[in-house]
This record gives structure tokens, sequence and C-alpha cells, in this order.
């Protein structure tokens, strides 16, 4: 685009009426530690002001499939995607926050792994189920839990990833050291737009506060560029043994929720890996697949709304987790589509070598 500036990001700000609205950023009251807080925009608390008009102009017809099947007249949408062969990204409001929901898990993953790396833990070692005991909304800081049966940390990380355990998933978060061990080991990472703010226990009980179809919360957020970024690091060894980054990926690879979401848009040679998340009227999937070349690419996709209205979604919810699981597939498939075809091969290395050389 005109200017050196990010296309698809404008095109997406184009698109998105929410913002011309004003996009609300709810208080982060709760939960957050003093490092996240000193980084945080000094905008919080208050409204977003429209974005400004103008042209979109792309230089292919990859981009511009990407920008229209992330259209985000119904709810905010947020993908990132990286060429693991390449380092090159694709990301339409990549840099925005969206609430992760259970793709935090794959956080918890590589921090408990690091963690096994270092001999502080062993995938061997038993810890008990995590499981809620019910109470009302908002009513603690924290939701109440029960101890279960003890299972080992290899089966609690599989269960977790595979199936979206969440019992399983604040296991493994108290042995870690909560929240705000996972946002240390993030940041060691080089991963700052990032916040795990409560157990999964406390976040599904207090699951609805906030739509973030147009309200950004940033506890337990991330944006598709840092969730991304992270899958790109875990897949190429960056952080971990072969052997702690084989545990995470399998379990990716085992991953049975979602079945309509990445997996349902590729077909079974791009060995698709990947974890989901699911909220209030917000769905996500992240993962890798390979081109039919043997490319990894490294995908983020975060999807809020996508119902006509709060009173349409709230009389016919499954309809709406359908609509949300339908756009997070026809992304997919373009994402799949672009970086495979030559005309995606020649976009992103002509765009690769603008950005390396300044032009």
């Amino acid at each position: 685009m005109r200017n050196g500036l990010n296309k698809i990001g404008r095109k997406a700000a184009l698109l998105l009426p929410t913002l011309a609205l004003g996009l609300a950023i709810a208080p982060a009251a709760q939960a957050q530690d003093a490092d996240f807080m000193s980084a945080f925009d000094s905008t919080l608390g208050t409204k977003v002001s429209a974005p400004e008009r103008f042209d979109a102009v792309y230089e292919s017809g990859f981009e511009q499939q990407i920008a229209m099947a992330a259209d985000g007249t119904k709810g905010r949408i947020g993908v990132a995607a990286i060429d693991l062969s390449t380092g090159r990204e694709i990301s339409i409001l990549g840099d925005q926050r969206f609430p992760m929901a259970s793709t935090s898990k794959i956080a918890i993953a590589a921090t408990f792994m690091a963690g096994v790396d270092t001999g502080r833990w062993s995938l061997t070692s038993e810890f008990p189920l995590l499981r809620p005991v019910r109470s009302g909304k908002y009513s603690s800081a924290r939701a109440p839990v029960r101890e279960g049966n003890f299972i080992s940390a290899r089966e609690h990380l599989n269960l977790m990833i595979s199936k979206s355990c969440n019992a399983c998933t604040d296991a493994l978060l108290r042995v870690v050291g909560g929240p705000s061990a996972v946002n240390r080991w993030m940041r060691g990472a080089g991963i700052r737009d990032f916040q795990l703010s409560r157990d999964i226990a406390t976040l599904v009980r207090d699951d609805g506060e906030f739509d973030p179809a147009t309200v950004i919360d940033n506890r337990d957020s991330a944006t598709p560029k840092a969730m991304a970024r992270l899958l790109a690091g875990i897949y190429q060894g960056k952080w971990h043994s072969t052997a702690s980054r084989d545990v995470i990926v399998q379990a990716m690879h085992n991953t049975t929720t979602g079945k309509n979401r990445m997996p349902s848009a590729l077909p079974m040679s791009a060995n698709i890996a990947h974890k989901t998340g699911t909220l209030n009227r917000t769905a996500s999937d992240i993962g890798i697949f390979q081109t039919p070349d043997g490319r990894a690419i490294a995908v983020a996709i975060y999807v809020t709304g996508q119902s006509i209205s709060n009173d349409h979604e709230k009389s016919n919810k499954r309809a709406a987790r359908r609509d949300r699981d339908a756009r997070i597939a026809n992304i997919t498939r373009a994402l799949y589509s672009g970086f495979a075809s030559e005309e995606g091969r020649n976009w992103t290395n002509a765009r690769y070598d603008r950005e390396r050389t300044g032009g």
C-alpha cells in the first residue's frame, strides 16, 4: 500500500464498524502484575477513536482475499500467519488484543515443558486434577476448586491440549506457579503482547462480563501476532529440547476439538496441529499446517461476534457458534490456498525482499 503502511491492517480498519463506532477497552483492574501494568497503553479505559477513512491498495489477490475473508462487519476478527521457512508474515488486526480462551493452554504447556528441560518437573510426576466448585459469578477473586484424581503430567498436558481439559490445565498452571509464572516465561521468550490473568476455573465462571466483539478486555488476552510467534518458536525448537517440543506438537496433532474450524478447511496432507479456544461470543484456533511443498505455516485466528445482533445470538447460540467456526474455516482455506499458490509465494518473497532492503 502507498506510504509503506500496513496494507491489510488498514483495510481491516476500514471494514471494521466497531472501531468506527468507538471500540471500548475494558478496565483491567484484576490480577495484573506490576510489570505488565506499566506497559499498558495510555488509552486504557478510554474509547478508541474512529480510524481515518482511505482507499485500500493491494499488491496481490492473496492480500485482498484474506482481508475479505476476515471482514469484521459483524465483530472483530484478528489473523496472523507466518511462513516458518522465511519468517514472512501476513496479518489483520494482528497487533490488537483478543480473548485467548483456551488457546492460552499452549503457553502454559510451553512454560511447563521449559521446566521439564531444566529438571524442575518430570512428565512422570503425578498431580491432582483441579475441578471447579460451584460458586456465583464474580463472588470471589478466584473460583474455588477441589482436588480430584492424580494423573501424570504427560496425561495432564495431552488432555489439556487435545481435549481442552480445564481441570488438567489448572493442575499444571498451579505447578508452574500460576498466571504470573506463565507471563514471565512469555516475556523471557520475547513475547510481550500476552497476558494471562486468571486460572481457567475463574475465567469460565466469570465469562460474559464484556462483549469481545466491541470491547477489548486486556485480561487473559493476546494479539494474533504474539500467538503465531509463540507457535513458530515452539515448532522451530527455539525454547525447548527436541523431546519437549515434540510433546507439545504431538498433543496439538491429537486435538479433537474444533473439527469445523481449521481442520475442516485443510487436506489431510496439511498435517494440522492446533489448539482451539471458545468463550462468550468468541472462537479461536491457532495452529501449524504444511503447504504442498512442505513449508510450515503458523496461524492464529481470533473471531468475535458474527451474529446479526446480541439478541439474535442469545436466541440461537448454536447458529452463532457455527458462524464463527465457518469464518475460521474460510480464513484458513484462504491462507492455505494463498501460501500454497505461486502468487502467494511470489508475494511473500517480494514483500520480504522490500522489507529487508528498506524498499
